[in-house]
């Protein structure tokens, strides 16, 4: 066989890498690209706006004008804290909040292991009324309520006023019934992607019906019920408005009524309303931070399962 004849000899050395094609910018991404990062900005600028502010002096502000620059101070934050009496209004917030998240989380994964695990004609029907609560405006039931309340009897040492009217328990107690609802539908579509394997393989060793809510599926739930925390703590803290209709005592009162007391009759400081602001929604943001890695996970869990 002639040297002719030999087929090509293959290359012994590394292969050479391909550089990866640019991927083209049509012009209808470069717009929505470009509609996204002004909506960001348009949503951010007065929110950052507002922090800036809070460290600058209003006498500043009032001579050379807010889109100005200078005139930083901590002064704001100091009698802020101290003008709004911070401390009182922070712990009411804290007795209604966490009571609150930790009822309708425990209540609302009991109704969805109930609607998830055991198969019932009303389950769908049971899906519907607790989501139709969610579809009624609260304004809609404030005097029906607020009757309610005057009526329901409490003892003095819990409520002061002789009735759940004027009561941490009364707020605790309608945030739950309108955020359980919402909280059972999410929690029972995640129960429902979980393996039957699981319980069948619990009720063979003997598990009662608590002992699989609490010992096997409660577990798997804690990313589905950090995101819900996270909502739950942000929706109940910033609430104004069953808060302002349901009690009556000024010391009983959140931290959302307490940025009035930094408002005047006459004159309204914005550079000590936005210090304010900023310390008030420091809670918030710590939760979700804290929770963030969880929050992610529970919002894309089960996503492609139907």
């Amino acid at each position: 066989m002639t040297a002719e004849t030999l087929p090509e000899t293959r290359r012994t050395g590394p292969p050479t890498r391909r550089s990866p094609a640019r991927r083209r910018l049509r012009p209808a991404r470069v717009l929505l690209h470009a509609f996204l990062v002004v909506t960001a900005l348009a949503w951010l600028f007065p929110v950052l706006w507002a922090v800036v502010n809070s460290f600058r002096d209003y006498d500043y502000t009032a001579v050379h004008g807010y889109l100005s620059l200078g005139g930083f101070t901590l002064d704001n934050y100091a009698n802020a804290w101290n003008q709004g009496e911070l401390p009182g209004y922070f712990l009411n917030s804290l007795v209604i909040t966490v009571p609150a998240v930790l009822l309708t989380l425990f209540l609302s994964s009991c109704a969805a292991f109930v609607l998830s695990a055991y198969s019932r004609r009303f389950n769908l029907v049971m899906l519907a009324v607790f989501l139709a609560a969610n579809l009624l405006p609260p304004q809609a039931l404030l005097v029906p309520l607020f009757r309610l309340y005057n009526a329901v009897p409490l003892p003095y040492w819990i409520s002061g006023s002789g009735s759940l009217y004027d009561s941490h328990l009364g707020v605790v107690l309608i945030h739950t019934a309108f955020q359980i609802g919402f909280c059972t539908f999410v929690l029972s579509n995640f129960m429902r992607a979980m393996p039957a394997s699981l319980l069948e393989a619990a009720r063979v060793d003997g598990a009662t019906v608590f002992q699989q809510y609490w010992k096997v599926v409660l577990p798997l739930c804690r990313p589905s019920l950090a995101a819900l925390a996270t909502l739950l703590v942000t929706w109940i803290y910033n609430d104004f408005f069953w808060a302002l209709a349901l009690l009556s005592s000024g010391d009983k009162l959140p931290i959302t009524t307490a940025l009035q007391n930094l408002q005047s009759a006459f004159f309204v400081d914005y550079n000590l309303l936005s210090a304010g602001s900023v310390i008030v929604a420091l809670p918030t943001l710590v939760v979700f931070f804290v929770l963030q890695r969880h929050f992610v996970a529970g919002l894309t869990l089960g996503a492609s399962k139907g």
